[in-house]
């Protein structure tokens, strides 16, 4: 469906899309792809090295927005029906004692994340429970703390839910039932999935696998409310319902808007909507302009990373927008000799500090400490370095780069992989290091996990003279880098 068209054919400039790439680099974010489409061509479509255009980018909570599309498929098909209460879906081994308050819950109260049962009741991170939906209804006699549909409450795992039910009904995948509803019709790419979380069910809050183009047709598909190539495969009205204000999102959300919330979609500005996910995964739509803007990046930890993307785009991609066709080649080719040298964020500050001959090669011994680390050591070559530790692993090494990330594997053994919050022995997650020193005695790693699972590890590492350490770890991450939080002090003995 989609072709390919420099900027100003679509009325939009390449200048200002340079304009808004150098704010996303100059604010330090780590984005990994953008593509901006009006109508049925893509002006914009870039990749930050390493990061492609087939990469299955893992999409966190923008796989909400998924799951409601399955949800409207399942009504459409008479299989389901707004005010069904999810209690009657499941017996009695799975909902006894859940609550009278729950049992009133329906579907549309989940798909509005008005249910009353907020995240802290069902994190299922810490506890791992062996069945993610029953621990769901095994909360729900003490999570509740409104009446279902009275207000707005951020509830993730309710979405998981009915992602699950989705799956009970369907007797497969909620993925494959999409793809046998839209995915083949509109193109999404036959890899497309989801990850899994204990007891079986799709990890529909939070781990649908797709391309940034994948996205694209997904949000385009929304956006035509549910037509393609002239054919509505879904309900037109229940899409136009799910991209409303439905409910405001203020003041019990974590998730402040004052655009407010539809069926697992969010509202912006100018009456768009977008889908939403952790570490500024966005699907942003823009119907009076016809404009669609696909972000995808890591910047979890970053409070104004949603607001630099998202206004700026505003400001300077759609605001803009007309319908002028006059090509400005000059820009157009700056643009793209721009785009084309962009790489993942790495940190920028200086590349060498008379400290480092000083402690190279010394081994700093560690007092006792909450990551159980009990010494660390750097040597350093050229704009490159390594760090040597212990922890409750063994001996573990990684290397980092100046001026430069360098790739490898995170030495941390069995973190999860298919399916969330399961050790797999043998597993390291993929990795680009960077480091700079921020002073002439403060040494900073930025440790980027890049793989089916994202994260930031900041590492700080403060010499006070050349056998003295202290350190600081800090992580922004879902369920992992847990054993790298914490402060340490050290001598060389």
């Amino acid at each position: 469906m989609f072709t390919y068209k420099m900027p100003e054919e679509k009325g939009i400039k390449s200048e200002n899309i340079k304009k808004y790439v150098e704010i996303l680099e100059k604010a330090g974010l780590s984005t990994h792809n953008v593509v901006i489409s009006r109508g049925n061509d893509i002006v914009y479509e870039n990749y930050w090295a390493p990061f492609h255009k087939d990469f299955l980018h893992r999409q966190y909570s923008v796989s909400k927005s998924f799951v409601g599309i399955a949800v409207g498929f399942l009504i459409q098909d008479g299989k389901l029906k707004l005010d069904d209460k999810i209690a009657d879906f499941y017996d009695e081994a799975y909902v006894e004692g859940c609550g009278e308050m729950m049992k009133k819950q329906t579907i549309r109260n989940m798909l509005m994340m008005s249910t009353g049962h907020g995240d802290e009741y069902s994190s299922w991170f810490s506890c791992k429970p062996q069945d993610r939906v029953k621990h769901y209804f095994e909360t729900g006699n003490k999570g509740f703390c409104k009446i279902p549909g009275s207000s707005f409450l951020y509830d993730s795992t309710g979405s998981f839910v009915l992602g699950a039910l989705v799956e009970k009904i369907t007797g497969m995948p909620f993925m494959e039932y999409l793809r046998i509803k839209m995915f083949d019709k509109i193109g999404v790419s036959k890899e497309a999935h989801c990850l899994k979380c204990p007891g079986g069910a799709s990890w529909g809050d939070s781990a649908v696998m797709c391309t940034a183009t994948d996205l694209l047709k997904v949000a385009r598909f929304t956006m035509n409310y549910g037509k393609w190539n002239g054919e509505q495969l879904l309900d037109e009205k229940y899409l136009r319902d799910a991209t409303s204000n439905l409910i405001p999102t203020a003041p019990t959300s974590d998730h402040p808007s004052e655009y407010g919330y539809g069926y697992l979609i969010w509202k912006t500005q100018q009456d768009g909507f977008f889908f939403n996910g952790m570490g500024c995964q966005f699907a942003i739509c823009v119907p009076h302009k016809d404009i669609i803007m696909i972000y995808n990046g890591d910047n979890q930890g970053m409070a104004s990373a949603k607001t630099i993307i998202i206004d700026n785009f505003f400001d300077l991609i759609v605001d803009t927008a007309d319908d002028s066709t006059e090509v400005n080649e000059k820009a157009y080719k700056e643009l793209c000799n721009y785009s084309k040298e962009l790489k993942l964020m790495y940190a920028k500050g200086d590349k060498t500090s008379p400290m480092a001959e000083k402690i190279n090669g010394k081994k700093f011994v560690l007092e006792e400490n909450a990551m159980g680390i009990s010494y660390v050591k750097f040597t350093f070559e050229g704009d490159e370095g390594t760090i040597e530790y212990e922890n409750a692993q063994g001996e573990k090494s990684f290397k980092f780069g100046f001026g430069k990330n360098v790739f490898g594997k995170f030495p941390q053994e069995g973190y999860a992989k298919e399916t969330g919050s399961f050790f797999v022995p043998g597993h390291y997650y993929k990795c680009a290091v960077s480091a700079e020193w921020q002073s002439n005695n403060t040494l900073y790693l930025n440790v980027q996990a890049i793989d089916d699972y994202f994260g930031r590890l900041h590492m700080y590492f403060q010499f006070m003279d050349e056998n003295t350490i202290s350190v600081v770890m800090k992580k922004t991450a879902e369920d992992f880098f847990n054993e790298y939080r914490g402060r340490a002090t050290g001598y060389v003995k």
